[in-house]
């Protein structure tokens, strides 16, 4: 799957640039411009990496990346700012952050660390899990558990990888063929009818412990899980997601 990145910034400008040079990475972007979207994206765990920049209206990146830390996020922050001094840069470091950029910054720099912070989440992430986190719903990978308001919700491996397929791309629309290439990989006999089909099992069970209004079917592009954090996001054409746009 895409890497899927969120960039926060308040610079109408910067957000389309990076948007543009992202998605033409082969990256999948959200984009945010203040402070409490981008601290309500970054709490579902569905990104794999942040790019947060210092300045924004209503929160700052410091306040929205100690909040994350706080809350147990350890999806890994590149924080941006026009400040290049050196306790701008230790304050943000110690707060959590994985990397620290001073505009204006070059884009292949910004790649650059991106990619690297984005292999050591991949080598750090198979070995302690990571944690999806929608509404009231929590998908632990490193315990093969999911549990809505606490209590666990019963599902096969292969209705598990169907359900981490879509909330590791929570928010956008996620197609049959992607999730069996995803689910099945090589299976000589997997068909998108067997997506289907297991789309059906995992619908009933969050439906009966009351999480079914999570999924959606979105009919001629594929399946969608979504909740109020993502809400602004959901069907927003890949790359282009920007809550932050009123």
């Amino acid at each position: 799957m895409k890497p899927r990145v969120l960039v926060a910034d308040d610079e109408a400008g910067v957000r389309r640039a990076l948007n543009r040079g992202l998605s033409a990475e082969g990256m999948d972007v959200v984009l945010a411009q203040a402070g409490p979207d981008a601290l309500r994206l970054a709490l579902t765990g569905a990104f794999d990496a942040i790019l947060l920049d210092i300045m924004m209206p209503g929160l700052s990146g410091y306040r929205v990346l100690a909040e994350l830390r706080r809350r147990g996020i350890t999806t890994p922050v590149l924080l941006v700012s026009a400040k290049d001094g050196e306790v701008d840069q230790a304050d943000g470091l110690d707060l959590g952050a994985d990397g620290y950029l001073v505009k204006p910054f070059s884009f292949v720099v910004l790649l650059a660390q991106l990619r690297a912070v984005l292999r050591r989440a991949e080598s750090s992430g198979a070995r302690e899990g990571v944690v999806y986190r929608l509404d009231e719903l929590v998908l632990d990978t490193g315990a093969r558990s999911v549990t809505w308001r606490g209590a666990e919700v019963g599902l096969s491996p292969r209705e598990y990888a169907v359900l981490r397929v879509l909330m590791g791309r929570a928010g956008a629309v996620v197609g049959k063929d992607e999730l069996l290439a995803e689910v099945w990989g090589d299976e000589a006999a997997a068909t998108r009818n067997a997506v289907e089909v297991y789309l059906g099992y995992v619908r009933r069970k969050l439906q009966a412990v009351g999480a079914g209004h999570l999924l959606r079917t979105v009919r001629g592009h594929g399946y969608l899980i979504s909740g109020p954090e993502l809400a602004e996001t959901s069907l927003a054409p890949a790359g282009g997601g920007d809550p932050g746009r009123r």
